[in-house]
């Protein structure tokens, strides 16, 4: 079997198994068995992949057919621009949540301290504290085996020089009370469990059976992290310093509310790049 047919094989397989997006999927999944990229899978599509390589893709085909994610079978996840390692105990970066990044670099400079809270494979910090200099993050979890994943990511990017000059704390706790008294950070940062409970259920099969519930259930209204962040992050946040939350699309005016009532000023609600609104902001003026 050559890469063209392999594409096309690959491609009906999960089509027949209503991948959405079965061409990309199969590419994806042959460039990994490979360790080609899509330039030479195009330019030399009559190349035979070896017998280990095939009956290697027809396996990983299988699994994606059956609506394992496809990051969770390679094993990484591109974010921000850097490769983070995934696991089934970690929520799988989305692009969506790049906003937040974005959003925070705006407002953190150079030797900031950061605090991201339900930090789950670290991707949310670390891309932060990458794009900027000498920063110090600290990253709390509830979940020993997500800080886990956390931490390989961390040392990835130590080792490749990725922090500029950044030290990264990953603690485990439930949100503050992994931190010790008198903490302060002048941004924190956070993509708390959010969807509400019941509707767990309805989700796709690759984010539902497949992700971590604790990292997704907020719940009965989805809202229950976003109340306790708010409330004690008065605590933790520096005199003006900023908060950031990733929202569902149908959320904003309900966590506005909330950090309206906690005292916080200066909120904002931006949008994603479908539209959808995804990340707020707030101040601390207290």
């Amino acid at each position: 079997m050559n890469y063209s047919e392999a594409y096309a094989h690959g491609t009906q397989i999960l089509s027949a198994a209503g991948i959405s997006e079965a061409a990309l999927d199969s590419r994806l999944l042959l460039e990994y068995i490979t360790g080609h990229d899509r330039q030479k899978l195009l330019t030399e599509p009559a190349e035979e992949l070896s017998g280990r390589e095939a009956a290697e893709y027809d396996r990983l085909l299988d699994q994606r057919a059956s609506r394992i994610p496809l990051q969770l079978i390679t094993g990484s996840c591109n974010f921000m621009g850097i490769d983070f390692t995934v696991s089934d105990k970690v929520l799988i970066p989305r692009q969506d949540s790049e906003c937040l990044v974005e959003e925070a670099m705006r407002y953190t400079g150079d030797g900031a301290d950061i605090l991201d809270l339900c930090t789950g494979s670290g991707c949310l910090l670390l891309s932060l504290m990458h794009y900027k200099n000498n920063c110090r993050g600290t990253g709390t979890d509830i979940s020993p085996d997500a800080l886990s994943v956390a931490r390989i990511n961390q040392r990835m990017l130590e080792d490749t020089g990725g922090l500029n000059g950044g030290t990264v704390s990953f603690l485990e706790g439930d949100l503050y009370d992994a931190l010790d008294a008198g903490s302060r950070f002048d941004v924190i940062i956070s993509n708390p469990p959010y969807i509400r409970s019941a509707d767990i259920e309805t989700l796709m099969p690759e984010v539902r059976d497949h992700e971590p519930r604790l990292a997704l259930d907020g719940g009965e209204d989805g809202l229950i992290f976003y109340r306790r962040i708010a409330k004690g992050a008065g605590e933790y946040l520096a005199r003006y310093g900023r908060l950031f939350f990733e929202i569902g699309y149908d959320q904003a005016a309900d966590v506005t509310r909330i950090l309206q009532d906690a005292g916080y000023t200066d909120i904002s609600v931006i949008k994603d790049y479908g539209g959808n609104d995804r990340v707020i902001t707030a101040v601390n003026a207290g």
